[in-house]
Formats: C-alpha cells, sequence, structure tokens
C-alpha cells in the first residue's frame, strides 16, 4: 500500500496537532511534511499530498476536500501568532504588506478592514520580513511564530482573532484537518485524535522543545498553548468557520464553499 503523506504547518502552533503523528513517523505508512500553510494547500491541490493542516480558506478553493471533525487550529479570543502591525492609526492605513505563506489571514485581514474599520487599503504579498515590509507599506500582516515576537510597543498592532471577536462574536478557525478522495477515513479521524491526545499528555515537554527551538520563554509559550490557541473544533468553531467563509466569498476572495466533515452531514456556508 502506497504511504499516506501529510502535510503539517511548520509553526509553533501545530505542535500539539502533530505530536503523535511524530511520533510514528515513518512507521504505519505515515510520511510528515513540514510546510509554510501556502505550500500545504499547494500539496493539496495538487496531489502531492493525501492530508494537510489547510489553511481554512482553501476549503473553498480546493475542490473535494473532506473535513476531518472535531480537530483544528483555532482562537476563541486573542490569539498572538496571526497580527496586523502598523505604522499608522487603522483609519489611515493605504497600503499592506502581505505575508506571502498567508491565506486564510491574508483575505481575513481585508475582510476586517473593510467590515469593521471601512477601509480597502492597497495588498502586496511579500516575504515575511517586518522591517522590510514596513519599509515600503504602511501595515503588515505577521503570522505564526515572528508574530509572537513582535515588539507591540513600536506599532500599532491588531490581533485578527480578537478583531474577529469583537466583529462577529465567533471563534476564528485558521486551519483544519482535511483530506483528498479515499484518504478520508474513520481510520484517519482517529489517528489524528490520538496524535492530538499525545499532544495534551505531553503539553509540557512540548513548551520546553519549543521554548528551545524558539528561543521564547517557557511562561509566553504556556499561555499561549494554553490560552491563546484552542485545538478542539466544536459548534462554536464551525459556526465561525461558516462564517468566515461566507464573508470571503461577499467579498470575491473565495467562491461559495460546502463543507464537507467526514461521516457528517455537509455544512452549508451561505454565500448571501
Amino acid at each position: 500500500m502506497s504511504a499516506t503523506r501529510i502535510g503539517v504547518v511548520g509553526y509553533l502552533n501545530s505542535r500539539p496537532l502533530a505530536r503523535g503523528l511524530e511520533k510514528r513517523r515513518g512507521a504505519d505508512g505515515l510520511e510528515l511534511y513540514y510546510l509554510p500553510p501556502a505550500k500545504v494547500a499547494d500539496g493539496l491541490a495538487s496531489g502531492a499530498l493525501d492530508v494537510g493542516l489547510v489553511p481554512s480558506i482553501e476549503l473553498a478553493r480546493i475542490p473535494g476536500l473532506t473535513v476531518v471533525p472535531g480537530l483544528a487550529i483555532a482562537a476563541t479570543h486573542e490569539v498572538r501568532s496571526v497580527l496586523l502591525v502598523s505604522k499608522r492609526p487603522i483609519g489611515e492605513i493605504r497600503s499592506v504588506a502581505l505575508d506571502e505563506n498567508s491565506r486564510t489571514s491574508a483575505a481575513l485581514v481585508r475582510i476586517l478592514l473593510r467590515d469593521r474599520y471601512g477601509i480597502d487599503p492597497e495588498t502586496t504579498p511579500a516575504t515575511p520580513r517586518v522591517d522590510e515590509m514596513l519599509a515600503w507599506a504602511d501595515a503588515a500582516l505577521v503570522i505564526g511564530d515572528p508574530a509572537l515576537r513582535i515588539d507591540r510597543e513600536r506599532y500599532v498592532v491588531l490581533d485578527l482573532a480578537g478583531e474577529w471577536l469583537e466583529l462577529t462574536a465567533l471563534p476564528f478557525v485558521f486551519a483544519v484537518w482535511a483530506a483528498r478522495g479515499a484518504a478520508a477515513t474513520p481510520e484517519l479521524a482517529a489517528a489524528l485524535a490520538s496524535s492530538y491526545g499525545a499532544g495534551q499528555a505531553e503539553l509540557d515537554a512540548i513548551v520546553s522543545e519549543a521554548a528551545a527551538d524558539s528561543g521564547l520563554p517557557v511562561a509566553v509559550l504556556l499561555d499561549y498553548y494554553r490560552r491563546n490557541l484552542r485545538y478542539e473544533m466544536g459548534p462554536a468553531e464551525q459556526a465561525g468557520l461558516s462564517e468566515y467563509l461566507r464573508r470571503a466569498a461577499q467579498h470575491g476572495f473565495a467562491p461559495a464553499a460546502t463543507i464537507r466533515f467526514l461521516g457528517d452531514a455537509a455544512a452549508h456556508a451561505d454565500p448571501s
């Protein structure tokens, strides 16, 4: 039998979800690839990956994906690792540099600036180096590990999950496990749930390893994993995901989407 090729986002936030998979890497026919979010999406779209921790907006862009229910990278309030960093007051922003690795957050920041602040600045993808981005743009979208290092006293900073909560009163779902075709099985769902179970059980070890790898303080990472991130996708998170896809379609950032959950009836994101 061919191996199951799994794309994992190569940021600190994915470690609890991938803990058990990492322990089984190379066994049981599992191949793991740590990639930026956009590359995970590209791998699923091309067929180079069978399963991926895919940016939420790609559920509307990649045909035929099935979402494994119950797990996600989400936030119920501020997330701290997805930020709009600005040199100017928000109402004066005319240009935004977008981290080229981001797709879900790239659409989210534009939705928030339009729907919450009534502005529609020019946006340009860029290499994620904050100083270089802000050398030519008024603001920069910063995601993942670099966002945890932002000096918030230097800039005007919007936490996008917190802004989404203020706009919609819903959690925000940044990424979900999704599979192509025959890879979407109950056995896959069980393996992913078991992997997250290992992450929960070994969170202290994950924090220690993440601190050693990133140089971030243990206390910061404990707070990040325990308070800022949510890995369980319940009804509120599903509602937030559907609302995000609805708004993305409304603004023309993605087609209208029907979310297919493994083992469940399809959930529809109404584009109206």
